[in-house]
């Protein structure tokens, strides 16, 4: 008797490791499922990825609504990434090697659907990429700007062409384009003076903004513009950062500059430094410093992103823009 309960005992502890077993294999299989999952979603490579951004609109303007925060910084969602009710032109030399990306809203069009209203002038913002290169995603920030905004919109290229997925490989674009910054500069003037050039075009009303890399480029146009004065200049957690009060001092349009204040690429001493000298020189500006956040926080793919703050911000850009332009 005791010897058949004992083989009972046995069968059954034996059953439980086999349960046991098919559990953990079954829990294992669907981590490693989940993994695949994950390593399968494509690396993005935009500051600004509009698509993303866009996508999640609802859910950054449910936050601000409960934060406080501004909301509506995306609004049509729906028809935010469609090229509809653009125009867009593709690979339009304007400086050497250099395609750039214009897109502006059809209410432009004559009559005949083909034909410019030239007594329709619009504004127009010269966007810059970031370290990137111009590629898809930042083309698809210029479409989103223009159809929100109802501006002409320019995305340059400071790369000749080249984009890349690869951090080092962009890192070596970008110390080129560094290295030769009177080359960098001419293309932006050249940028500059393409898009006034368009009949549809109020030369007056010109803005630049760009992000990281491009947020630098973006001051730097700001302190060559002699030629052509701009309306309005922004920048995302530009680099590097001009904090010199007399080369500030050549600007003469407002400035918007947007930041993070653990970026450990621009410290908050130097964001300071850039307004006080700004103030100083009595050039308006808004600098919003966003507690918590790092550089990049504007960038959906990348581990700072910051959804409700980036939403706010990019209200705040939106909401300049239209004051100034």
């Amino acid at each position: 008797m005791a010897a058949k309960y004992i083989s009972m005992i046995k069968k059954r502890s034996t059953n439980l490791l086999v349960l046991s077993a098919s559990f953990i294999i079954t829990f294992l299989a669907l981590l490693t499922t989940v993994n695949i999952v994950y390593k399968a979603i494509p690396f993005a490579y935009a500051q600004t990825n509009a698509a993303r951004l866009a996508s999640t609109a609802t859910t950054a303007t449910v936050i601000a609504n409960d934060s406080g925060i501004a909301n509506n910084s995306i609004t049509n969602t729906n028809n935010t990434n469609s090229n509809e009710g653009l125009q867009i032109k593709k690979n339009i030399k304007y400086f050497d090697s250099s395609s750039g990306y214009l897109v502006y809203p059809l209410t432009i069009a004559g009559t005949n659907g083909t034909a410019v209203d030239t007594s329709k002038k619009l504004p127009a913002v010269i966007m810059i990429h970031e370290y990137w290169g111009i590629n898809d995603n930042m083309r698809s920030m210029a479409n989103t700007l223009a159809k929100q905004a109802g501006y002409v919109v320019f995305a340059v290229d400071l790369f000749k062409g080249q984009s890349t997925q690869d951090p080092n490989q962009a890192m070596q674009l970008v110390k080129t384009a560094r290295a030769n910054p009177q080359e960098a500069i001419s293309n932006l003037e050249a940028a500059v003076s393409y898009v006034t050039s368009l009949p549809f075009v109020d030369a007056s009303k010109v803005a630049s903004i760009g992000w990281c890399f491009g947020g630098g480029q973006s001051l730097q146009l700001a302190l060559h513009s002699d030629q052509h004065p701009l309306s309005a200049t922004i920048l995302y957690y530009g680099t590097p950062l001009v904090i010199d009060k007399q080369e500030l001092s050549k600007i003469k349009w407002p400035v918007l500059g947007i930041f993070g204040d653990q970026d450990k690429a621009i410290p908050v001493e130097q964001i300071q430094q850039f307004k006080a000298a700004l103030d100083a020189d009595g050039i308006t500006n808004e600098v919003h410093i966003y507690k918590g956040l790092g550089h990049a926080f504007a960038n959906p793919s990348g581990p700072s992103y910051a959804p409700k703050e980036t939403a706010d911000a990019w209200q705040k850009t939106l909401a300049f823009l239209q004051k100034y332009l």
